[in-house]
């Protein structure tokens, strides 16, 4: 249906590298990430930070667009995503997306809205994302 693209380049390597990344929309241009953005409080962006934006965002507009379905057409939804990023056997993994939604919507039920709010988890595209088949093909120069 669609594909959206983004590109992550590094110069050097380990914490001395330097990443940019740069997305389709040119909504990041040459955004810095790095060692220091992932693991310590230095400026910039990181996969993780990313990762919970695009969860967060996703999660809500699923919930929205399942609301508008059931006849509800005001109120506000807003959520947090919290990406963990643990060490596991020797490496790294995200292991958690914590959606914390605060929400306001006008006539709705406890049962319905947690229904509705419980598919929008399991059926947001990056929801499934979590556990999708991954891809690599690569040109070494």
């Amino acid at each position: 249906m669609t594909t959206r693209t983004a590109t992550a380049r590094y110069t050097g390597f380990g914490k001395e590298g330097r990443g940019a990344l740069t997305t389709q929309s040119g909504v990041l241009s040459e955004q810095y990430y790095g060692f220091n953005t992932r693991f310590e409080d230095t400026p910039g962006t990181n996969p993780e930070e990313l990762i919970a934006a695009a969860h967060a965002g996703c999660f809500t507009m699923a919930l929205s667009f399942a609301l508008a379905r059931a006849g509800f057409s005001d109120g506000t939804l807003e959520t947090k995503a919290a990406v963990k990023l643990d060490s596991v056997d020797g490496g790294f993994a995200i292991t958690r997306s914590d959606l914390t939604l605060t929400a306001t919507v006008p006539g709705i039920n406890e049962e319905q809205f947690a229904a509705l709010a419980q598919g929008a988890k399991e059926n947001c595209p990056v929801s499934k994302l979590m556990k999708a088949e991954v891809t690599l093909s690569y040109t070494l120069a």
